[in-house]
């Protein structure tokens, strides 16, 4: 049976993009790809339709209906040409939409998410249990970084996470999503001369910071409007120190005392920190909790908790 997603490469059948819109919603490769393969039909009409322009000096004798089915034809031919070897920006394009892609639940698993207190740490062991409790491995630069995907990400990161959630009284959980989302599952982490930052949360390299840093342009949002703009990041040996500092920064900065009195609740936890200036996405909170609710976070953090 013909797929009705495939339709969409006639520009006139609206139930083919209504299709390619359902599939697109589920995420599914075959969509992202045919998206793209549109995006880059429409690239394809604006270089046809500036060709016509630029000769429309010498058609003066055109009449408005002819201009029309040019203007028809035009489309189709883009479309079609899209269709097949392309140009390659269909590639790029779905290369981009892969990456941005991030695991989406239902509503009700954020609202099962918001409801559920996670097992938190209960801060530093003193006393006796200082004596009888192993400390944590220091972790320096993996042989294998970066993670070669989220599962093998989660596991690398899974140690440092516990020993720098123990200094906040938050769940591990909530760290991971965090550097999850902000790194790309360890893959869109800021780099130099030196190679990668290690800087798993995003954090700035402001007056106060007498680290190494690197500078890179960065995704920001004013007044809910995404502007590109360049900073400068801390950088890091190991992504456990980025972990330990992620842990300083949030307990040392009287701004985020709100947050840290919803550490048992992951996504209150997330809102306050999103409210107290933490990130300027404004959906931030929403999208770690979608990651923490995502199938390969539930299932890898499952198997390691019981290893």
């Amino acid at each position: 049976m013909k797929d009705p997603a495939a339709s969409a490469r006639i520009y006139t059948d609206f139930n083919g993009l209504a299709a390619l819109r359902a599939k697109a919603r589920n995420h599914s490769p075959e969509a992202r790809r045919e998206v793209a393969r549109q995006f880059e039909a429409l690239f394809l009409q604006v270089m046809l339709k500036s060709m016509r322009q630029a000769g429309a000096a010498l058609d003066t004798g055109q009449s408005d209906q002819l201009k029309f089915y040019q203007q028809m034809f035009d489309q189709q031919i883009a479309l079609e040409l899209a269709g097949r070897n392309g140009i390659g920006l269909a590639r790029v394009f779905e290369q981009q939409l892969a990456r941005q892609e991030t695991p989406q639940p239902r509503v009700d698993d954020l609202q099962m998410l918001a409801r559920r207190p996670f097992v938190r740490s209960s801060g530093p062991a003193t006393g006796s249990e200082q004596a009888t409790t192993a400390p944590e491995p220091i972790h320096e630069k993996p042989a294998d970084w970066p993670p070669k995907d989220p599962a093998q990400f989660l596991r690398q990161l899974w140690p440092s996470a516990r020993k720098a959630a123990e200094k906040l009284g938050v769940a591990p959980e909530v760290l991971l999503a965090q550097a999850a989302l902000e790194s790309g599952w360890g893959r869109r982490v800021p780099g130099g001369e030196q190679g990668s930052s290690f800087n798993l949360f995003g954090i700035k390299a402001d007056g106060r910071w007498q680290g190494d840093k690197v500078s890179q342009s960065t995704l920001e949002y004013r007044d809910g409007v995404a502007v590109r703009e360049r900073a400068a990041f801390r950088s890091y040996r190991s992504p456990h120190e980025s972990m330990e500092d992620y842990a300083a920064f949030i307990r040392e900065n009287p701004r985020y005392r709100q947050a840290l009195q919803q550490a048992a609740h992951p996504l209150r936890y997330l809102r306050e920190l999103q409210k107290a200036g933490y990130a300027t996405d404004p959906a931030y909170a929403n999208k770690v909790g979608r990651i923490l609710s995502s199938e390969v976070f539930a299932t890898t953090l499952a198997e390691l908790k019981s290893g």
